[in-house]
This record gives structure tokens, sequence and C-alpha cells, in this order.
């Protein structure tokens, strides 16, 4: 094998691992942690935990610890579970053994033994866990680096855009959209690629002057920095990019600007949700397992302390995800446990076993679809 040859092979090992490592490293930590929610929740209750998995199917090393948990990790790295006692699978099915009929010694510790807002509670914790890590990563994140501050001035209209319609002009200093201060460019950035054609008014400082003027986002497919499709609200204007100053937090700014950011990026799949419904959005936006590597790939490219940030991201969404009303997912058990509280006993072993079947289609079929249009963006891409 020649010397060009090695050089080839190594490249392209390298090329995919350039995918997977940050993946693995991203997805890991968000599911440790939204795991661990679930865990140590479990653990104050009492509750015996049977075994706590990063990823499913056969076991690559694991564990016992003195609790007799035992802590592995799988093959399969899409996600992770804990398991308690009681539970039938690591989708926390109940077992088919009826609870009433088990001995005293059989109840103790048995999860679907415990109390119902004890059961939620640690149902919650996992989602919980995930939102708590975020407002951390953030804290510290504004804590060390504070906010860059691009003052919004516009240098630029472009002459066939909303901006030009609405009669912007260069020089102008927005202040306010919607009501709502402006701080920084990025600011105006975010509301506005969130409004496609919908009418927003601002508040400009012309000259000293204020100036009230509307304009309605033109709706436009653009790639972003990693060459993804995405279908913003555009303006049609610009920056000049030089008036950056940083906006430096102690402890308790950087935790008021964590928990807004972490609301801001809560909020995004819910808008992104209506936007499908009034057209705005596609569902081919998407992105599954494949796009998340993609993602991670591009982020981890701008450094390591990035990747941290792109792990709150993720780490919101995540719990998110699974706070939906779906059976097997969180959301799902915590939706039987409130038709538990207002029923007043659980409801049939065959109604849960129905409804954790469709839930379990339904992750599948989502699944299915976001792994379609990763392939179809990849074909685009690289075809």
């Amino acid at each position: 094998m020649t010397f060009f040859a090695d050089i080839g092979i190594w490249a392209s090992i390298w090329s995919v691992l350039s995918w997977v490592l940050p993946f693995l490293f991203v997805l890991s930590v968000v599911v440790f942690v939204h795991e661990m929610g679930h865990f140590l929740a479990g653990r104050y209750f009492g509750v015996t935990v049977e075994a706590f998995s990063i990823g499913f199917g056969p076991e690559i090393i694991g564990f016992h610890d003195r609790y007799n948990t035992r802590w592995r990790i799988a093959w399969i790295p899409l996600g992770g579970y804990v398991k308690f006692k009681g539970d039938e699978n690591a989708a926390s099915v109940p077992s088919a053994v009826n609870v009433d009929q088990l001995s005293p010694n059989d109840r103790k510790g048995n999860f679907h033994a415990s109390p119902l807002y004890q059961r939620a509670i640690v149902v919650a914790a996992g989602p919980i866990a995930n939102f708590v890590l975020s407002i951390c990563i953030l804290f510290f994140w504004f804590l060390a680096f504070g906010k860059p501050i691009l003052e919004p001035r516009i240098a630029n209209v472009q002459p066939d855009g909303a901006a030009a319609v609405a009669g912007f002009e260069p020089g102008d200093l927005i202040r306010e959209i919607d009501g709502s201060q402006i701080e920084s460019f990025v600011d105006v950035q975010r509301v506005v690629m969130l409004s496609a054609e919908d009418e927003l008014t601002f508040l400009v400082d012309r000259g000293g002057q204020p100036v009230t003027l509307k304009a309605t986002p033109q709706l436009k497919e653009i790639e972003d920095q990693f060459g993804n499709p995405v279908r913003i609200g555009l303006l049609g204007i610009e920056n000049a990019a030089t008036d950056v100053t940083t906006k430096d937090f102690g402890p308790i700014g950087a935790v008021s600007q964590s928990l807004t950011e972490t609301w801001f990026w809560m909020q995004q799949p819910f808008i992104f949700i209506q936007k499908i419904f009034i057209g705005q959005a596609s569902g081919d936006e998407v992105r599954g397992i494949v796009g998340i590597a993609e993602l991670s790939r591009g982020v981890a490219s701008l450094g390591f302390v990035e990747l941290f940030r792109w792990i709150a991201i993720i780490s919101i969404n995540i719990g998110l995800l699974n706070l939906f009303p779906i059976p097997i997912l969180d959301g799902g058990h915590l939706l039987f446990y409130g038709i538990e509280a207002i029923r007043g006993r659980p409801l049939s072993e065959r109604t849960m076993e129905i409804g954790f079947r469709i839930g379990f289609a339904l992750v599948i079929m989502l699944m299915l679809f976001a792994t379609r249009n990763d392939v179809i963006h990849l074909l685009r891409r690289f075809g």
C-alpha cells in the first residue's frame, strides 16, 4: 500500500470521526443529564433503580454500584434510560403484575407503587434537568464572555427589500420592534427571521428624531452558515458590523440573561410548529439524528467552547420533546398521571398498552420522516 493510499484512508477515517465524535459527545452529555434527573428524583423517593443506561441494545461496558444499580453503556447511542423496579421495559411501561396484588416487600421501592405525585415528579425531573443544564451552561457562558452588542444601526438598505418599501434609510438606529426594546442588531435579526409575512412596527432614531415605520419581512429560503436550507423572514437591511462592544455580566446579570436566552430557545419549536400550520415553514426543515450530527460537526469546527453552547440548545430541545404528550415519552406518562388524578384510579392495563404502542409508532414515524429529510438534504448538498 502506498504512502498516498495511507493518507487517503486516514483522511476518510478522520472525516467519519469528525461527524461521529461531536455528535456522540453532545448527545451523551444531554442524555446523561436527562436520565440523571430521573435517577436522582427516584432515589430521593426511595425507588429502586435497576439500571442506568446510556444507549440501547447490547452492553459495551457496565458495573453494579452498592445499591445494585447496573450502570451501563450500550452500542446504540441514540438515547438512554433509567429502569426502575416495577418497569416492564426501558420505556417505564408498568409490569403486567397488578400493583395491588404485590406483597409489602415487593411494593417497597416499586416505582408504580409510589404515590402519584412522586411518580409525576420523577418523570418530570428528566426534562427539568435538561433545562437546568442549559441555564447553567448559558450562565457560565455569559459570565465568562459577556454578550456581544452590535449596534442596531442600518448601513445599507436593499432596493428590492421590505425595508425599502417601508421607508428605512441608511443611518437609522432601530430602538424598538412592536414595543420591545432592541439592544443589538442580533435582536433585530431574531425578531425579523421569525416574523415572515407578519407586519412589524419599528421605532427608529433618525438623526435624533423618533420615526415610526411599519414593515413586513419577506419569506425567503437561504442557507445557514453550515449549508442547511432554512426559511426565514428578511427585511433587506445590512449592518456595518464594526460597532461591536461586549456587555459584561455579574452573577445576577448572567442568571437573568441565561434565563432569557433559555426562554428564547424554548419558544422556537412552538413557533416553528405554528408556522408549519400557516404555511410559513415546511416540514422538510425538520432534522433528525443525521442532521444533528451534521450540525454538531459544524459547531465543533468553530471551537470546543461553541460546542458547549450548542449542548445548551440541544438540551432545551430534548427536554421539550420529551414533554410532548405522546405515550412512551415523559409527557405521555404525565398525561396518564393527569388522567389518573382526575379519575382517582389508573387507566386499565389494556388502555395504557394501546397508548404506548401508538406512541411508539408515532415516534418511529417522526424519526423516519426526519431521517428522510436528512438524506434528501445530504443528497442535494453532496450530490
